[in-house]
């Protein structure tokens, strides 16, 4: 898995096209995984996350001889700086996406999910004027209708799922700008994170409450949280710098529309009246988009 450390075109592709599509399936099933660690504090198992992405993140990088440009990343002010910002984004995601798979809101989870490609294609749009066609535009209205009834049904702001598409929206739009190779990029965001997950954990220690080292089980759930964090995170940067912005974002939908599954037939949570209207109504959005963007490519090719 080797991409180039300079920003890609702005075009779509096909290897972009399978680390993406992996990328999201495998993010799909990991509400399975946080299910398991569910009694676990969000906070403890995000710094876990972390943790245990550097190695991987590590060893990944030394393979593809690219840690020369982690050393120019945080050698250079701005790179650093930009850095920050995606591992700010990224953190704040994760937690709060923990926190709602650990109290029964996995379908406020899957609701941001469906939300956020909107966003992105929102921002593709307005920040990198990426063109939209007829069709698409009638994909988003559906799209949005679908959202909208989920709001109105509820009465409700639903602050899980609007927290979940800023976050990640913002995330995917400031790691294509990232001036660095996605693997980098994504060693860089763990890194700057190792420093406060390490503290909280040191606090965690001192006072006697982790679960890390309590037993067999949880302490290799909290190990392998690195791997379910760090493969998923490392093709979807691949992905990203692949693909038109306004691309990601509807490829979004996969992953959603897994954990909504999740949330139904594993989880046993309630399909209210607003989401049976709603999704639907999300679902034909997507096919809409989804036959354009193709045809699109084939026109291309």
């Amino acid at each position: 898995m080797s991409t180039p450390a300079e920003p890609a075109q702005n075009v779509d592709t096909p290897q972009g096209l399978a680390f993406a599509i992996s990328a999201y399936v495998l993010w799909g099933f990991l509400p399975l995984y946080l299910k398991a660690v569910s009694h676990i504090p969000a906070a403890e198992v995000v710094a876990h996350r972390v943790i245990w992405s550097v190695p991987l993140a590590g060893v990944l990088l030394i393979l593809l001889g690219r840690t020369k440009d982690l050393q120019v990343a945080l050698r250079t002010p701005r790179m650093l700086a930009m850095g920050c910002v995606t591992a700010a984004l990224i953190s704040i995601n994760w937690g709060i996406y923990v926190w709602a798979i650990a109290n029964d809101n996995t379908l406020d989870a899957a609701l941001g999910y469906y939300i956020n490609p909107l966003f992105s294609i929102a921002l593709g749009a307005l920040l990198l004027r990426e063109g939209l066609t007829r069709a698409q535009l009638v994909a988003i209205a559906f799209a949005g209708a679908g959202v909208l009834v989920l709001i109105f049904e509820s009465g409700k702001l639903p602050w899980v799922a609007i927290s979940l598409t800023l976050s990640w929206g913002f995330y995917a739009f400031f790691k294509k700008s990232l001036p660095i190779g996605p693997n980098q990029g994504f060693l860089l965001e763990v890194l700057i994170l190792t420093i406060p997950a390490l503290g909280y954990l040191a606090y965690l220690g001192s006072q006697g409450v982790s679960s890390f080292g309590g037993n067999i089980s949880d302490t290799a759930l909290l190990i392998g949280c690195g791997v379910v964090t760090a493969v998923p995170l490392i093709l979807y940067a691949n992905g990203a710098k692949l693909l038109r912005l306004s691309t990601v974002g509807i490829l979004q939908y996969i992953a959603p529309s897994m954990i909504f599954i999740n949330a139904v037939f594993v989880f046993g949570e309630e399909v209210d009246r607003g989401r049976i209207i709603a999704f639907p109504l999300i679902w034909a959005g997507l096919v809409i988009y989804s036959l354009s963007m193709i045809r699109s490519m084939r026109r291309a090719a």
